[in-house]
């Protein structure tokens, strides 16, 4: 790529930024609103926590020679079952992610619409929502990238909208009474929505990716993914704190469509019914991305002989449709087992589950980076700052699982056990001759 061609640190950032926004915010206040205003102290733990994580993924993506992404860095320092447990730890959450978001798709779309649903029937329209995003799937990856470059905005234009103009209607007195709404401690408050809040910076590992498009990278990467965290940690943590300003905690608890109901209060039922309008876009092109990207990660994972061969198969377009319906399948009856009483139980449970099982890689990048720098030729002091903050990243990761509670803890523990039983029936192609030759020599 010609210089000319290359982004500047600014673009860089802002893409980092873009790329994490998605979906992830749009039902967080709804969530937070159990705790308060008070719950900014878990946006700023996650945000820190997060600025370490993305730091680390940065240095793995400039100095690992391993295709593959987070099961590639992994691999440095696990070896092939390393690999496997990253990429399908990570298919995992991301399947539970993508059911979250259709979930938050159908929430806006229902308070567009003015009605509301039962359990079962919101679980039926998570469904629906999920397939109708696999089938425009089948158009390729210039097409869903195309839609979701667009329909990201809806959800970017609010909260930027809000964290700029939403202080004229903010109020002391309200933030105030919205503070501390179940009087919890301190240290209560930051677990009880912790996961919540690592739930909206999903994504920053992908950063790396775009190393080669930026200028001088081993520099200007980690300011660009540093920054764009920091944006986005910015923009999430003043639109949610200006809500707790302008509407009671009660009824933010309530809402199934937060933003638009701020919006509303704001300037009337027509512009909130805008931004609904808007969210349920963004909520679907997020999820159109996301879909495709699950089963492009399968996919890698079959290419290297780690799931079943059918995955691998694409289109004339470059869609992996058997992989996507597959997925979609697994999806929808995840959609009818986590079915709750409340649209926002099932989304906390499934953004609980995606939690636990993304942190599985996050853990594993963190501890290979070592040996990825070392084995790049970069030590010395650079090598002993990226650790420490590795370290720190994996306190943050440990701290996230317990905060999400013994149930997904549990449910997540289950998912990545099976993995390894999964990898051991897998594991002859990798590991047999290295077994081969142990024994030989033993004997």
């Amino acid at each position: 790529m010609s210089q000319s061609n290359k982004m500047s640190v600014m673009q860089l950032t802002i893409l980092t930024a873009v790329n994490m926004m998605g979906s992830g915010i749009i039902m967080l206040p709804t969530k937070l609103a159990q705790v308060g205003a008070l719950s900014i102290v878990s946006w700023l733990v996650t945000a820190v926590g997060s600025m370490c994580l993305a730091y680390v993924f940065a240095k793995c993506g400039m100095y690992s020679k391993k295709g593959g992404g987070m099961g590639g860095y992994a691999e440095y320092s696990f070896g092939k079952a390393g690999n496997f447990m990253a990429n399908y730890t990570y298919g995992v959450s991301l399947v539970f992610a993508n059911t979250a978001i259709a979930i938050s798709a159908v929430g806006y779309a229902c308070g567009f619409l003015g009605t509301t649903l039962n359990p079962l029937f919101t679980a039926i329209a998570t469904i629906g929502v999920l397939w109708l995003a696999t089938v425009l799937n089948f158009g390729g990856p210039k097409y869903t990238g195309g839609v979701s470059s667009i329909t990201v905005w809806g959800v970017i234009i609010p909260c930027i909208g809000l964290a700029v103009i939403g202080w004229g209607w903010f109020s002391t007195d309200m933030y105030i009474a919205n503070w501390n709404v179940n009087n919890m401690a301190f240290g209560e408050a930051a677990t009880n929505s912790i996961t919540m809040t690592l739930w909206a910076f999903l994504g920053m590992e992908s950063a790396c990716a775009n190393a080669d498009a930026v200028d001088n990278p081993e520099v200007n990467v980690p300011k660009a993914v540093l920054g764009g965290t920091l944006l986005a940690a910015a923009c999430y943590i003043v639109s949610t704190n200006i809500m707790f300003g302008i509407v009671p905690a009660s009824e933010l608890l309530k809402s199934t469509a937060p933003f638009g109901m701020v919006f509303a209060h704001m300037f009337g039922g027509t512009v909130g019914h805008i931004i609904m309008g808007l969210m349920v876009l963004s909520c679907f092109g997020s999820l159109l991305g996301w879909q495709f990207t699950i089963a492009n990660v399968f996919k890698a994972g079959a290419d290297e002989g780690y799931f079943p061969a059918f995955l691998q198969k694409i289109t004339s377009k470059g869609a992996p449709i058997v992989g996507m319906v597959t997925i979609t399948c697994i999806q929808s009856l995840f959609g009818l087992m986590t079915i709750s009483p409340s649209l926002n139980e099932q989304f906390e449970t499934l953004v609980n589950l995606a939690t636990i099982t993304n942190i599985i890689p996050y853990l594993l990048c963190m501890a290979a980076i070592i040996v990825i720098m070392k084995a790049a030729g970069h030590e010395g002091s650079e090598l002993k700052t990226t650790t420490f903050i590795a370290f720190i990243a994996s306190i943050y990761s440990l701290y996230a699982c317990y905060a999400s509670g013994f149930e997904a803890m549990t449910y997540g523990a289950i998912v990545t056990f099976l993995g390894w039983t999964l990898y051991g029936f897998a594991s002859d192609k990798f590991d047999l001759e290295k077994a081969k030759e142990d024994n030989s020599k033993i004997a």
